[in-house]
């Protein structure tokens, strides 16, 4: 159908004009038939063909009249021509500030024929000096804040140049840089400003083309100048970006902030892409309540405060964050101050932890230094290309100031040389004068009896009789002597380009002097890894608390207060009715956790990741953090170190409630699956209740409720698989059940066990009352079991460091106490009242506590003991 169409296009047949002609179609090969005079030839083109060619001319239209800045300038397009407007109406600083609605209707008028909203918003940014390092524009009335209020119309707003922006601008009027035409051909705009001040990396920019884009961040101009200087001093050839970056220390935001550099910031100087991050500054106070509040002073660069402080809201609402009490902005007179106020208990290093994580209080700034060379070429740039380009444009600005300079000092001398010579000749210049007929006459012979010129000639008609004084002509003999020293000085500049260099150092270093400041972000110089689990949340001692319905929550050991033996305990959990706590653990929030459960599985989880609660809450049902199945239930815990967890050494051993064991390597379980592992294959009616850690020469000690307990080396137990029975660890007498399972080091003599009965009494006895057995026997006396004593419902190993003991009853009562105040008696004996119990109350776990607290409670301790259960 094209075809056709195109054929259609052709001029009719003429018999007294050759037949048409076959051409072929350049970009598609189609061959059409055209006129054999040319008169009229018709491409073929198809829909792809017109559409890439127009898309083409867009993207480029955008690329280079829009998007993208100089790298000569560091300007787009509009920003220039705002600018521009500015110089040529004399709106420059010091002088009264004009609308900004007569600014946008030059600039719109003139030179830049789009919409006054984008014109305005482009002045607008100008003048913002939260956007801007440098702003060059100074604005009078509401041009919006880091809020994100917009600005006032611009009917209402006043603005000027500034002094950086006037830095631009200067010498444009000596022909530094070309012109052309603007829009509609009536006026002449620059292509490019003379650009006194490295304004790309200066005040950075901002874009998206089509295809690319571009995010320069802002810096320092003190570093900036130094880095140019050093530069010059030592040539591109002998510069690294190891030189430059002594100088330019990093990015410098308008707003402050911390920047974390290191390899990833190099490396965005080196090639122009990278990324690096970026911190509020924030402090912790303290308030006249005792109450710790979070203060923020200064923000990362772009984040606008009003949607921070609204993110930070909803995670208190969603109660990702807990622990803030109020939120407010103290924010005046362009001061930052946003204050994050907490509750009493909370942790204010994990809170300002979590909100660098979930908050754009910590933020990242992706760098991608896109920028036009030549006007026409976008390119990505390193910190040395931009710097060598602009050092490119300075030199080529100065030679062409320098030239207009020689030029106009030439032209200016050439007419004071015409000038003296009449003031040396002045009576026969005044005959000559009077003697003409008319103004030609007397130019003509000036011109021929004094050898002078067309110009000199006019200087001389034009001169006033004033210049005839004394006073006037030592004037002109000395203004022709300064001009001659110029045009010397000029002409010295021109040949040697090392003097061209040395007036850009010397311009540069009075830039630095009238606009450089102190720097404003802080440079950390290294780099800020990913934040963790383990950055949110702070390591301290903690109690993990297990009941025999499976809830489980995470208090902090400073709840619990010392007492003294055979006190009362306080409160410490509230259960649900006929719930009991049956296992007390104690470890660092850092230490991972394994759980083994009544059907011989093992999961896994971070201590952090049990849910914190109060001394009185219920906890969470460890359902909701474990894929537990159907009547499955958490019957021991394992806690390890990071170290520990990665390095796999010792030894699981495991006991049964029908006294079956089973010893296995701990590296059996270093990768356990969300969905849990198989730790130990059961009878039917049998449950797994105790795992410990062993190092393979341990002695283990079982116990039962009658009081029997059988003390064997673990070598007894060969190593077996993770799903392998196990072996027989203790006869069970009718009636009888194991009640506890642990660990005895055979090289310490001074060993100790602690005996626990379940209505509150108990001992410490040596270890060595137990002499070791073959396992599977049924043991030996470990205390008298009376109505009194009760069951023996546990007997745990305690080593040298073990300092205290938390006991918990079935009714959830707590007592933290001395090991020191524990008697120490024989195997055949009942024991001491170690609590008090309610009526029907038991005791349902013992934690053990390597701990140096005294009776006040401060102290958090160190925490040694393994799983515990009752």
């Amino acid at each position: 159908m094209a075809e056709d169409q195109a054929k259609d296009n052709l001029p009719p047949d003429d018999p007294e004009q050759s037949d048409p002609v076959e051409a072929v179609h350049a970009t598609s090969g189609e061959t059409i038939k055209v006129a054999a005079d040319h008169s009229r030839v018709v491409e073929l083109k198809t829909v792809e063909d017109v559409m890439e060619w127009s898309y083409l001319r867009y993207s480029m239209s955008v690329i280079i009249d829009r998007a993208l800045p100089d790298v000569r300038d560091g300007l787009k397009p509009i920003h220039r021509r705002i600018l521009y407007a500015m110089e040529r109406n004399g709106w420059r600083p010091g002088t009264k500030f004009t609308k900004s609605a007569n600014i946008v209707g030059e600039v719109m008028g003139k030179y830049h024929p789009h919409g006054d909203s984008a014109i305005y918003d482009a002045m607008v940014r100008l003048a913002q000096d939260w956007v801007m390092r440098a702003p060059l524009v100074e604005g009078q009335g509401n041009f919006g804040s880091m809020d994100g209020d917009p600005p006032a119309a611009h009917r209402y707003t006043e603005a000027r140049m500034s002094r950086a922006g006037a830095a631009l601008l200067t010498d444009l009027d000596k022909e530094t840089v070309d012109f052309r035409d603007n829009y509609d051909g009536t006026q002449k705009e620059p292509v490019v400003l003379p650009a006194m001040l490295p304004n790309l990396l200066l005040n950075g920019q901002v874009g998206i083309a089509v295809g690319m884009a571009t995010n320069i961040p802002t810096h320092n101009l003190g570093e900036l100048c130094d880095a140019i200087t050093y530069l010059i001093d030592n040539g591109a050839d002998n510069t690294t970006i190891d030189d430059l970056l002594k100088f330019v220390k990093g990015p410098d935001f308008p707003t402050g902030g911390i920047v974390y550099a290191g390899p990833a910031m190099k490396q965005a100087y080196l090639t122009g892409r990278g990324s690096v991050v970026i911190r509020a500054v924030t402090s912790i106070e303290e308030t006249k309540r005792g109450r710790s509040q979070i203060v923020v002073s200064e923000v990362p660069y772009g984040v606008n405060k009003e949607t921070l402080m609204k993110k930070i809201a909803d995670l208190v609402k969603e109660k990702k964050i807990v622990g803030i009490q109020a939120l407010r902005d103290e924010s005046a007179r362009g001061k930052v101050r946003m204050v994050v106020e907490l509750k009493k208990d909370a942790c204010a290093g994990k809170i300002l932890n979590q909100l660098f994580k979930w908050t754009s209080l910590q933020t990242s700034f992706h760098y991608n230094m896109l920028a036009l060379v030549d006007g026409i070429q976008p390119r990505i740039l390193g910190l040395e290309d931009i710097l060598n380009e602009y050092l490119k444009h300075r030199r080529l600005v100065v030679r062409r100031r320098t030239e207009y300079e020689l030029r106009k000092a030439e032209e200016r001398a050439h007419i004071l040389a015409g000038l003296k010579i009449a003031l040396d000749n002045i009576d026969e210049v005044i005959h000559l004068i009077r003697s003409s007929k008319d103004y030609e006459t007397a130019k003509t012979g000036l011109m021929e009896r004094f050898r002078l010129s067309e110009v000199q000639a006019q200087a001389i008609l034009a001169m006033q009789l004033r210049k005839l004084t004394g006073l006037d002509r030592q004037a002109i003999e000395n203004e022709l002597a300064e001009l001659l020293a110029k045009i010397a000085e000029y002409r010295a500049i021109l040949a040697d380009e090392q003097k061209i260099l040395d007036i850009i150092k010397s311009e540069l270093a009075e830039m630095k002097e009238k606009l450089g400041d102190a720097r404003r972000t802080k440079i950390i110089n290294h780099e800020l890894g990913k934040m963790t689990d383990e950055d949110v949340i702070p390591e301290e001692d903690a109690v993990i608390l297990l009941t025999d319905e499976n809830y489980v929550k995470r208090t902090s050991m400073t709840d619990y207060r010392r007492q003294n033996r055979g006190g009362k305990g306080k409160r410490g959990l509230t259960t649900k009715e006929s719930d009991t706590v049956a296992q007390l653990i104690t470890a660092s929030t850092h230490d991972f956790l394994s759980f083994f459960t009544n059907k011989g599985r093992v999961f896994r989880l971070r201590a952090f990741d049990v849910p914190a609660a109060g001394l009185q809450a219920k906890g969470t049902p460890v359902v909701n953090l474990l894929s537990l199945q159907p009547e499955e239930k958490v019957t021991s815990i394992i806690k390890y170190s990071k170290d520990e967890a990665q390095s796999g050494d010792g030894y699981l051993f495991m006991a049964t409630t029908n006294g079956t064991i089973k010893k296995t390597k701990a590296k059996e379980y270093e990768n356990i699956r969300a969905n849990g592992l198989i730790a130990i294959k059961l009878d039917d009616g049998d449950e797994l209740r105790w795992v410990r850690r062993t190092s393979g020469n341990d002695d283990v000690i079982m116990s039962t409720a009658f009081g029997q307990a059988i003390r064997f080396n673990e070598q007894d137990a060969r190593s077996m698989g993770r799903s392998a029975r196990g072996v027989r660890g203790i006869r069970l007498r009718p009636g009888d059940k194991v009640v506890g399972v642990d660990v005895v080091d055979p090289s310490n003599d001074r060993a100790k066990l602690l005996i626990m009965g379940e209505k509150g009494y108990g001992k410490i006895t040596k270890a060595s009352n137990f002499p070791v057995h073959k396992r599977g026997g049924i043991g030996i006396k470990a205390a008298v079991v009376t109505a009194k004593t009760g069951n023996i419902m546990t007997v745990r190993s305690l080593d040298n460091d073990t300092k205290e003991i938390i006991v918990i009853s079935a009714g959830g009562q707590t007592i933290r106490l001395a090991i020191s105040d524990i008697s120490v008696l024989g195997r055949a004996t009942q024991g001491v009242r170690i609590m008090s119990l309610g009526a029907g109350d038991l005791v349902a776990s013992v934690g053990l506590v390597a701990d140096d607290g005294d009776s006040d409670g401060d102290s958090t301790g160190d925490t040694s003991s393994e799983a515990n259960n009752g």
